[in-house]
């Protein structure tokens, strides 16, 4: 029997859903810029998870609770083996311990839409955070201020804050939400006036990778919203409208500007130019692959990059010139061989394995709901990117946020809208 023609989870008496279920989880995303008060709500919706499962301990045989534990162990597993000989073993091991509390809340996950209208509220209540999100920065490139403060860095912070430079990379992580809930309003036209302040914020954040995001996250849906042929005639709109973007904040904002000469100096060919281009992340690459070559089972330990990045880099290397090593790989591919080796490279493809299987034996309605949710896993997770630290706090975080959304939207019942 498919999974998705099962009850898609027997939720206990006891664990019947409430609404508050749903916006427990929207206000992750909410409370995301705030720092540690992000981690609230997932704490608070791991807690109610590990009281379904005492209560209920069937709930771990359903389909989707055991897509959840599937897809946490593909993540927590490398981190646990590469804690064994890591180069920084407290780093590694309060991360093992702390990153435990994404299991309970991703069975919490699983459970929270089962009431009519549960997934449209979902879909819903992120794309209001991102609208908000993308309200303010709209604001701070006007005036100068957002929630966030006064802007004073080389680009829009907003809500986040000039110390928390993540708003280009939040906002186009979860742009899927924003796209697909205007296009269930309001259809093409509705597709077309959600992208316009999408693509201003995350061209004027200024996180390049965060561009490819969102190109994207647009494409998918379009491809899936108007179907092949009008998606690609859409997608080639948006490519125009965003030239003529990138062409208007180019000549109003000389910060614009000089990230889009670094980024052409990748065209040069030369390779001083194109670690330019990349900020100079290219040294960083060639350093992770080191480390993945010295530790190839189970790498140098997660969350140790920076700690054992000096005794793997080249001579003369900038990072450690200027100070003790780089923060991470930057790449997601690279980040995962370097810290958890080929043992994390294999439980990742393996989590990969398991979520595609569950998408495509899933009904076509469940994949209709899911599909902002998988969108954004697709785009944030696109190998041919540079990416922020997934075993991170914060983009650990947002990584475990859609696969709760698209667990909780994928396990809703036939019907939900």
């Amino acid at each position: 029997m498919r999974a998705a023609e099962q009850t898609p989870i027997a939720v206990a008496d006891h664990a019947v859903a409430r609404p508050w279920r749903v916006w427990l989880l929207v206000a992750v995303p909410l409370l995301l810029p705030f720092g540690r008060l992000g981690e609230l709500p997932l704490l608070i919706g791991a807690i109610v998870g590990t009281i379904d499962v005492a209560r209920a301990p069937g709930l771990l045989r359903t389909p989707y609770a055991r897509l959840a534990l599937l897809l946490f162990g593909a993540y927590w597993l490398p981190e646990l083996v590469s804690a064994v000989d890591s180069v920084a073993p407290r780093k590694s091991w309060l991360e093992v311990a702390s990153d435990l509390r994404y299991l309970p809340f991703l069975l919490f996950a699983a459970t929270a839409c089962r009431a009519p209208r549960d997934a449209a509220r979902l879909v819903g209540g992120i794309a209001a955070v991102l609208a908000l999100w993308c309200a303010d920065a709209l604001v701070q490139a006007l005036t100068g201020w957002s929630l966030g403060g006064a802007g004073t860095v080389d680009r829009l912070s907003g809500i986040f804050g000039d110390d928390n430079l993540k708003l280009g990379g939040a906002v186009a992580a979860l742009a899927t939400f924003g796209l697909w809930f205007a296009w269930t309003r309001g259809r093409a036209r509705g597709l077309a006036l959600a992208l316009v302040p999408l693509l201003v914020v995350v061209l004027l954040a200024g996180a390049r990778a965060a561009w490819l995001v969102l190109a994207i996250a647009f494409a998918l849906v379009c491809w899936r919203a108007l179907g092949p042929r009008r998606g690609l005639l859409a997608a080639a709109a948006a490519l125009l409208i965003a030239a003529a973007a990138g062409v208007a904040s180019y000549a109003a904002s000389p910060r614009f500007a000089a990230r889009v000469d670094r980024t052409a100096a990748a065209f040069t060919g030369d390779s001083a130019a194109i670690d330019h281009a990349l900020s100079g992340r290219v040294p960083i690459w060639h350093t992770a692959l080191a480390m993945g070559a010295a530790h190839p089972i189970n790498g140098v330990g997660v969350r140790a990059f920076r700690h054992a990045y000096p005794a793997h880099a080249a001579d003369g290397d900038r990072w450690v010139r200027d100070g003790t090593g780089a923060l991470h790989a930057h790449q997601l591919l690279l980040e995962v061989w370097s810290e958890t080796g080929a043992f994390g490279l294999l439980a990742w493809l393996l989590g990969a394995l398991a979520a595609l299987r569950a998408w495509f034996t899933a009904t076509a309605a469940a994949r209709g709901r899911a599909a902002p949710a998988a969108y954004a896993l697709c785009a944030a997770l696109f190998p041919i990117n540079t990416h922020y630290a997934m075993y991170s706090s914060v983009w650990g975080l947002l990584l475990m946020l859609l696969l709760a959304a698209w667990l909780a939207l994928l396990a809703a019942p036939e019907g939900d809208g």
